[in-house]
């Protein structure tokens, strides 16, 4: 599988995972979606904003970003906001 074969993933963010050294589905889980946000952030798009930390977290889940738990949703909300 590639990158865009995760729920979520098209072409500009999975162009985003691979300019972090994130190449697989495999290393991506590896670091799972925080850390590949943060990643992405700090090297390649410092505007980068919580629809693209929720459209990741479902990536990680393998779920539509719409279908992330609302739970999950308000831990990402924290983190988000902490940065």
């Amino acid at each position: 599988m590639t990158l865009t074969g995760l729920p979520n993933v098209g072409p500009k963010l999975a162009e985003n995972l691979r300019r972090v050294g994130l190449e697989t589905p495999e290393d991506f889980r590896a670091v799972g979606a925080r850390e590949a946000f943060l990643r992405i952030r700090a090297q390649v798009d410092p505007t980068a904003c919580f629809h693209q930390l929720t459209a990741l977290a479902g990536a990680e889940l393998g779920v539509p970003k719409k279908a992330v738990p609302e739970e999950k949703k308000a831990e990402l909300r924290a983190f988000f906001d902490s940065l």
